[in-house]
């Protein structure tokens, strides 16, 4: 898959159409609920809803240890199984599922290349009636959080002062001025617009192509490397709510291979609600602009 430096993380369409029914595959979509499942998915994929399945409903977090090894023996899937994920928004949710089965020790798990929206646009079969899984013959075993991989607010704040992170704001550049506060009809929002002072503007989608697949290697350093990122620098994504950075932080971790990234999930909904935070507003300024 390219010249990306893990192309084990991605499978196509083809592979996923051949595979979905291999008894160690198990093919998940999921997006923010299951709407778009039910009109059609991909023969053989379950569904998992984010904002009932993939978060802590009760405290804002990612799962419990526990309830991700129920949600994955409850799935059918085994510790040595090959996970594969794909969704809708160029695989926004599917990256939150890899992010979380990382944090997790899942080993084996990938997204399809362009998600939902190839699958359609190539016009290959869909089913519309829902899959059931069998649950696991064992239950699934995590390992403890990898919090390596997570950026919390104090990390956040001292990197932000400290000015030797790269911090990458992957929302809209009208989120990211402060135009407005979240796009139009999502319900999570913040009390004041803008970015984290020093941040770098790089919207999500500017690392796929129109396909909704990932753009090469090549276009991706460039691309960021623009913005200061390379090999020997910490970087961290965020962007709303946590969905749209976990798209950037597996680009820049998987497919860049960078060795320090970290997805700041409670990113601007955080952020923008903090009590004599700093905040800064106004447009991005094009790359080597004092």
């Amino acid at each position: 898959m390219g010249n990306y430096a893990h192309p084990e993380v991605l499978v196509n369409t083809d592979w996923v159409a051949g595979h979905a029914s291999d008894p160690n595959v198990r093919v998940v979509e999921i997006d923010v609920d299951t709407k778009a499942y039910d009109e059609g998915h991909v023969p053989g994929a379950i569904a998992w809803a984010w904002n009932t399945q993939l978060c802590d409903t009760v405290v804002r977090d990612i799962l419990p240890k526990s309830q991700f090894e129920s949600l994955m023996t409850q799935s059918g899937v085994n510790n040595d199984s090959a996970l594969v994920l794909y969704g809708d928004n160029n695989n926004w949710f599917a990256a939150w599922a890899l992010w979380q089965a990382k944090i997790y020790g899942h080993k084996d798990v990938r997204i399809m290349n362009g998600g939902r929206k190839k699958w359609l646009e190539e016009g290959r079969d869909l089913e519309t009636a829902p899959r059931t899984a069998t649950p696991a013959s064992r239950p699934y075993k995590a390992t403890d959080a990898d919090l390596s991989l997570r950026a919390f607010l104090p990390q956040v704040q001292q990197a932000q002062k400290a000015g030797k992170t790269v911090l990458i704001d992957v929302r809209s550049p009208q989120e990211f001025s402060g135009e407005i506060l979240a796009p139009p009809g999502l319900p999570e929002t913040c009390q004041r617009g803008g970015h984290i002072p020093g941040a770098h503007s790089v919207p999500w989608g500017k690392a796929c192509n129109e396909d909704g697949t990932f753009k090469s290697i090549e276009d991706l350093q460039k691309l960021y490397g623009a913005e200061g990122v390379s090999q020997s620098t910490p970087v961290i994504p965020y962007c709303r709510i946590g969905e749209r950075s976990s798209h950037t932080w597996f680009v820049l971790k998987y497919l860049m291979g960078l060795p320090n990234v970290q997805n700041y999930d409670g990113s601007w909904t955080e952020w923008g609600n903090l009590v004599g935070a700093p905040v800064e507003k106004g447009a991005a300024k094009s790359a080597g602009q004092a």
